[in-house]
């Protein structure tokens, strides 16, 4: 999951020297389409590099920028209706905690005019618009937009045509620069990178399976079967090659009805689609309430079992013998089951829907193979039966334990929709108390104090009954701590982040942003503030940051950042609160935060014309300090972080996004050394 905000400055490349790391990932061309006499269709589209996105016109507030499109209007023309843009895919993004739609590869954006001066010839234009990739953003830019109307587009009656006629612009520098070969190599990088994450995917959709196949062997419906099934193979056999062959015939024969359950799930709801399922906010609530009907199941309350019906029908056709009657064996085996396996086989549906395209197939093949293995090595070594531990009450046990397992996670998925809705029903703190209720619950149900239905009479605990409760035990007074604001490392992708919550410091914590305590300080510095929830001392501003700097005689730690970057959010959240980190970011630099996507206007006195833009104007914070960064260190992606001394000289190498925190934390040492030297 994860998206970091990236925004294109296109305009920099043949206009200045600074383009050996400027990155252009899309390329916009425009083109028109004549539909009526007087109508025409504004065609504007986007050709965007492999691993980048481009954001919708309509994003919700707080969220990266969206792409927006304004026209030079005037008494020649008039506009019809709202510029329209494709399908693209939404995603419930869980950095933002908002649903976002954004665009791959290309996007074609549409705006219908109707001409009211024949001699009308060009329709001028401008989109501001945002792209971001896995590791980087890029600050918000303007594009000018040109669609001519004149003679050499008369014959374009489709967008095809559109497409190729005189009117296409490229923004591209004609020439090929140092900057856009940088792009050809990132984009084959980024193409490579795709493709490995989607096969990384994949291979642990089919671990998650293998190793739900493998507890669900452990189940009530599924363990008696193994020595019973095995026993039929080899007795009803002529010899013993012959019960091998039968035994891996009736495994294979698991394996394919599985992985043909997910494959109608793919070809049902189609590949691309299951993945939009999963960010819906409407699916989350479904898969939330589907996991606590098989919580509820699995503690005993009822057995969710297919119909008894197309139980006796299939093990009638069992009967025949052969290779049809060993697959409706194993048939009969799915069907049987489903009371145990079922809330396996939902799982890994949902769980492998969040991936999209062929998971659920990966997923089922793992499952299958995994709960088919036992027929057939037990059928080869029958002797391996013996070592078998006897069915009892451990079974049920097993269930239980899976049933209090099941109900934790379906509020992972409660809390995917509260985030999105911005509800603020299960806020962290509520999530964390649910949590702690649960495997409190859990941890006193293995040391005998809660009894379910279907439970044996509890004479001893055994040792590993006793182990696995006070490793819960454990887990449980862990999470303690995270009411009062601990980050909870271990479980971190599970509640929602520390900011959602009824206080970012958390319960009883009375600190504000007002407050600051340092060794040399008792009240914020002007124009500096604190980040919660570590209160990090903190300046907006580049000028008061430096003046503060060559106060206290500290170096700088630029960070050029983003209210729309999802990496910052995450190396903020992730890297920065480590205790080194921290320490070196509260006691040894100055941070000072560059806002590159900050749309409140400039002073008047402040507005500039831009130096990278001839004829353009610096009017917003954040055009002024992504301008910054890119004459200053030749860049436009964020996070950027760059140590300076107090007079502005670069201390060592500049980094970006940074997750390895000993590799960032060595980075921010050696600038600090640099400076004392």
């Amino acid at each position: 999951m994860k998206y970091v905000i990236l925004l294109l400055i296109g305009c920099y490349l043949g206009i200045t020297n600074v383009s050996a790391q400027i990155l252009e990932p899309v390329k916009w061309t425009t083109s028109i389409e004549k539909v009526s006499e007087t109508e025409y269709d504004l065609i504007a589209t986007s050709k965007i590099d492999a691993g980048w996105h481009l954001y919708s016109q309509n994003v919700p507030e707080g969220g990266p920028i969206p792409t927006t499109f304004t026209f030079e209007t005037n008494a020649d023309f008039e506009l019809l209706g709202k510029v329209v843009e494709e399908e693209g895919r939404t995603i419930n993004d869980p950095v933002f905690n908002m649903r976002i739609k954004f665009f791959e590869n290309s996007a074609q954006f549409r705006q219908r005019i109707k001409v009211l001066n024949e001699e009308l010839s060009i329709v001028k234009g401008e989109v501001e618009f945002m792209v971001c990739d896995d590791t980087r953003c890029l600050p918000p830019t303007y594009i000018d937009l040109n669609f001519n109307l004149d003679g050499s587009n008369s014959n374009l009656t489709s967008s095809e045509n559109a497409s190729e006629g005189n009117s296409a612009v490229d923004f591209q520098n004609p020439e090929k620069s140092e900057a856009a070969a940088q792009s050809e190599k990132a984009t084959v990088a980024n193409e490579t990178k795709a493709e490995g994450e989607v096969q990384e995917g994949l291979w642990t959709i089919f671990i998650l399976g293998l190793g739900a196949g493998l507890i669900a062997l452990f189940t009530p419906c599924v363990f008696p079967l193994i020595p019973m099934t095995v026993s039929f193979f080899t007795k009803q056999s002529k010899n013993k090659a012959q019960g091998i062959k039968n035994a891996f015939i009736y495994g294979l024969c698991i394996i394919v009805i599985y992985v043909i359950l997910g494959t109608g799930v793919v070809a049902i709801f189609g590949a691309s689609a299951i993945n939009e399922f999963s960010t819906s906010v409407t699916f989350n609530l479904l898969f939330f309430i589907i996991l606590v009907i098989f919580a509820v199941s699995f503690l005993g309350a009822f057995e969710i079992m297919l119909p008894n019906s197309w139980a006796n029908k299939i093990d009638s056709k069992a009967d025949k013998g052969g290779f049809t009657g060993i697959f409706f064996m194993a048939l009969a085996l799915a069907i049987v089951s489903f009371s145990c396996t079922g809330p396996f086989v939902g799982n890994i549906i949902v769980l492998s829907a969040t991936k999209g395209g062929l998971a659920p197939m990966i997923g089922m093949l793992g499952f299958s193979i995994a709960l088919a293995l036992p027929f057939g090595l037990f059928a080869a070594f029958p002797g391996w039966l013996n070592s078998l531990p006897k069915s009892g009450g451990w079974l049920n046990t097993v269930k239980v334990v899976l049933g209090f397992l099941e109900l934790a996670f379906a509020f992972k998925f409660l809390s995917q929709a509260d985030l999105v809705l911005q509800l603020h029903f299960l806020e962290r703190e509520v999530f964390i108390a649910i949590w702690i209720a649960i495997f409190g619950a859990l941890a006193f149900y293995l040391f005998g104090k809660i009894k379910l239905p279907h439970d044996s009479p509890l004479t001893h605990i055994s040792v590993g009954r006793l182990s696995l409760g006070l490793l819960v035990l454990s887990f449980t007074i862990y999470m303690i701590p995270g009411l009062w604001g601990a980050p909870l490392n271990l479980i971190s992708a599970f509640p929602p982040p520390l900011d959602y919550a009824e206080s970012p410091y958390g319960v009883g914590n009375s600190k504000t942003s007002g407050s600051f305590i340092s060794n040399d300080n008792k009240e914020l510095p002007e124009g500096a503030h604190l980040l919660a929830p570590h209160q990090i001392l903190a300046f907006n501003d580049y000028d008061k940051g430096m003046a503060y700097a060559k106060k206290v005689n500290k170096p700088v730690m630029l960070d050029f950042t983003g209210w729309a970057c999802v990496n910052c959010r995450k190396m903020e959240q992730n890297v920065w609160p480590e205790d080194q980190v921290l320490n070196v970011l509260k006691n040894d630099v100055i941070l000072i935060s560059l806002y590159v996507d900050d749309k409140r206007k400039l002073p008047e006195n402040e507005v500039v014309a831009s130096k990278l833009r001839p004829g353009k104007q610096l009017k917003y914070i954040g055009q002024k300090w992504s301008e910054f960064q890119a004459i200053k260190f030749k860049t436009n992606t964020q996070p950027y972080y760059a140590l300076l001394d107090t007079d502005g000289k670069v201390l060592n190498k500049p980094v970006g996004y940074t997750p390895d925190v000993e590799e960032y934390l060595t980075w921010m040492q050696e600038g600090v050394e640099a400076f004392e030297e």
